[in-house]
């Protein structure tokens, strides 16, 4: 079985962070492991508190698994603080696991910045050229290239000058353009483009996590980054139709709308015991 370790923050409400992570790790049928950064207090409204794990736990979590259970991939999601990143970075240079993948959480949906300014200079000095591949959002792609993204043309400069400073892969999501809702990747010195129907959705909680996930299973099981993207975002577009709708406010999405239910492979023989022979007591 292939593993895919996460290293992100933690989302009590299970739309968003290691437990979307986790989600959808586990029905891609691969094996999830996690080490958590920070502790959230949020929901679909928004979140509310934030307690970042102290650096030397983290580091403690990291050595756990890649001693025990070395990853085929690592997706990389919510990081707030400078001390943490650097335990990250030095740790990735330790073990060196293939197929990094990083999703550069900046601000929640709800509006709430989760990356101090220095941790964003040690990401983009230190963190991002460590990655296979880079899944930032307009926002963030504006943020860490210092341009202005508003059309396609723009997702393509964006993605090629973070390829230029990082030599990773990157993926620019066009989610929060009004138009369609296609990503630019820039790879190998090539554009790709992914396009599919925007839906009615108004549930997005956790789309960023989750297309990142999913892309870092295909790549731990030896698909390109190119249809590793394709099929990650099939999976998010499944996951976007099914329509979950819980919570007041921007709901999560339906990890688990492709899972089968098989039933139990391993036949359990039941007996009805009607006596205790040691108490002589009846059941009813």
């Amino acid at each position: 079985m292939k593993k895919v370790l996460t290293i992100a923050g933690s989302d009590p409400s299970g739309g968003a962070g290691i437990q979307a992570d986790i989600k959808t790790i586990t029905v891609h049928g691969l094996y999830a492991s996690a080490v958590i950064t920070s502790l959230t207090a949020q929901n679909t409204t928004g979140v509310y508190a934030i307690s970042d794990v102290e650096p030397d736990f983290i580091a403690a979590q990291l050595d756990c698994v890649f001693s025990d259970i070395f990853p085929d991939a690592v997706k990389i999601g919510m990081v707030s603080g400078e001390e943490i990143l650097e335990v990250i970075i030095h740790k990735l240079k330790q073990y060196r696991p293939g197929n990094i993948v990083i999703d550069p959480v900046m601000v929640s949906t709800s509006g709430r910045e989760l990356l101090s300014s220095r941790a964003l200079k040690l990401m983009e000095a230190k963190l991002l050229p460590m990655g296979t591949l880079i899944t930032p959002n307009i926002p963030e792609a504006e943020i860490l290239t210092g341009l202005s993204v508003k059309t396609e043309e723009d997702m393509k400069k964006a993605a090629k000058e973070l390829t230029l400073r990082t030599g990773a892969a990157v993926l620019v999501k066009g989610g929060h353009r009004e138009s369609d809702a296609a990503d630019i990747l820039f790879r190998d010195g090539c554009f790709t483009r992914f396009s599919s129907p925007r839906i009615d959705n108004p549930n997005t909680h956790g789309t960023g996590c989750t297309l990142s996930s999913a892309a870092a299973c295909h790549l731990a099981e030896g698909k390109s980054p190119e249809e590793s993207i394709k099929r990650a975002k099939e999976y998010l577009n499944g996951a976007l139709k099914a329509k979950l709708d819980l919570g007041k406010g921007n709901g999560p999405l339906n990890h688990m709308y492709a899972v089968k239910q098989e039933g139990i492979k391993e036949e359990v023989k039941v007996d009805k015991i009607k006596e205790c022979p040691e108490s002589g007591i009846q059941n009813k």
